[in-house]
């Protein structure tokens, strides 16, 4: 067992796969419908009335009412005014347990005192930016090279999308090829070419709205766990132009949600040599939360080009940033141009150095408390707790962690198959997909009725902050929640 990570068991892939094609192959059950009625009236519109008319009152000049997609929660999103570690609290003085912690950045949990004692004093000197150097953006580069074997040079930009953008730049100048090949079902954000397969694999363009197909003429993908894909894949691109890169999430797509075998990553890393292209590890969700060393650390796996964001700047904003390499990394030196073509990247607000304190003072703590470790055996407990309500209830429902990142699945939205020789059945897959959505919606619903924030209802991340007590306090959460399912 490797020391210093999140991960103390990895899943049982196989077996994990095996449950999660059962569950979806089940009809859906999801809350009864008077109980789901009940959860409306009763704790939404009774409990959650300030949050309701502050999102009317958004939706007259924010499209849907809110700003950020994690931000939508049915029947209709909540507005939240305090976040304190394992915490958080809404406009009505709702407390809730925080599972979705922003989405993954905070690690040591929300709003760690010690990381905003510095923000506040960064802000009474040189404020939020200033457009020109500051020394943390040398000090959080200096750290991530030092925590993160394969990174030899950092440079920050201001978001995970961003630097997937950088990414597939800096290899299509360092190998002179064009090919992108990403795995199916992921998401690198939402720049054109990279809006390709996503959340489940196979999709190709059918979910890039706004895209114009002939975006993806260089962009393919392969199927998750399967060498054989990838290599097809690869093969086929030599004779249309090459493979630049090859792009993954280290753990699964869509945060490990189809979880890949142990070994998964050095057969990438093999094919990649093999065939002349870069392995590019999207870790925008891995580094730091597996470990601080990455997910690439914990798998021993050395990419060429590496994707930051979420908790390379500790919760706050312009998270983003790409590592690797000196001999790729020339490709997004800034300042004057030199004799090297570079990729043409930029942002007003990258590396600010209010971002860069962050950051570089997150990454301190969490290794001086070790953080990592705390926030992977709260998933651990989490996990085993849902896995016996699961049992208890005698339920369909899929539960299994990668170290802090913590997956329930109920209805396995983004485990279904799309089979493109079979073109006929995609339409009919794709309304299944939407169907199952919805019944994670209700789910969610029903999660944050009991005080229990998580992401879409299907993904819980844990934090240093997550005592045996609240993991605890959380599974009777979720046991009252399980009662008022289908069947139960």
């Amino acid at each position: 067992m490797a020391t210093g990570f999140s991960i103390n068991e990895y899943p049982n892939v196989e077996q994990t796969y095996k449950d999660l094609r059962k569950l979806v192959s089940l009809p859906i059950r999801s809350i009864r419908k008077n109980e789901m009625e009940n959860i409306i009236q009763n704790y939404f519109e009774k409990k959650c009335s300030k949050s309701k008319a502050m999102i009317t009152k958004a939706s007259e000049y924010i499209p849907g009412g809110v700003q950020h997609n994690l931000s939508f929660n049915f029947p209709f999103p909540l507005v939240f005014t305090k976040a304190a570690g394992a915490y958080l609290y809404d406009l009505d003085g709702n407390k809730y347990i925080d599972f979705l912690q922003a989405g993954g950045p905070t690690v040591l949990g929300s709003n760690p005192t010690s990381v905003r004692k510095k923000v506040i004093e960064l802000l009474d000197s040189t404020g939020p930016v200033t457009g020109l150097f500051h020394e943390y953006e040398y000090k959080l580069a200096e750290k991530i090279v030092e925590l993160v074997p394969s990174v030899e040079m950092f440079r920050m930009l201001g978001s995970g999308t961003e630097a997937c953008m950088a990414s597939i730049r800096v290899a299509r100048l360092a190998t002179k090829k064009k090919n992108i090949v990403k795995m199916g079902g992921a998401y690198h954000g939402w720049s054109d070419q990279l809006a390709y397969g996503l959340r489940i694999p196979g999709t190709r363009h059918f979910e890039a709205n706004g895209v114009p197909r002939s975006i993806f003429k260089y962009t393919q993908e392969f199927y998750p766990n399967d060498l054989n894909s990838l290599e097809s894949v690869l093969k086929r691109n030599r004779f249309f132009g090459g493979t630049a890169a090859v792009l993954i999430e280290p753990v699964g797509p869509e945060s490990g949600t189809r979880p890949l075998d142990l070994n998964f990553n050095q057969g990438v890393r093999e094919l990649c040599n093999k065939y002349g292209a870069l392995l590019i590890f999207d870790e925008v969700v891995t580094a730091f939360r597996i470990g601080l060393s990455g997910a690439q650390g914990y798998f021993g796996v050395d990419p060429d080009l590496t994707v930051f964001g979420k908790v390379v700047a500790g919760g706050y904003p312009s998270a983003g940033g790409l590592g690797g390499k000196k001999e790729y990394m020339k490709y997004v030196s800034a300042g004057l141009q030199t004799g090297t073509k570079k990729a043409l990247i930029g942002g007003t607000m990258a590396a600010n150095p209010l971002s860069s304190l962050a950051g570089y003072f997150t990454l301190c703590e969490m290794e001086k408390t070790k953080a990592c470790e705390k926030s992977g055996r709260a998933g651990d407990r989490l996990t085993k707790g849902l896995q016996k309500l699961i049992k208890k209830y005698d339920l369909p429902f899929v539960a299994f962690n990668q170290g802090s990142i913590c997956h329930l699945e109920t209805v396995g939205t983004m485990l279904l198959d799309i089979d493109i020789k079979k073109f006929w059945t995609i339409k009919k897959t794709i309304a299944e997909a939407h169907k199952r959505k919805h019944a994670m919606e209700e789910m969610g619903a029903a999660y944050m009725s009991e005080g229990l924030v998580t992401l879409a209802g299907s993904r819980l991340y844990t934090s240093a902050s997550d005592t045996d007590e609240v993991i605890d306090d959380a599974l009777k959460r979720f046991d009252r929640v399980f009662q008022k399912v289908e069947g139960v």
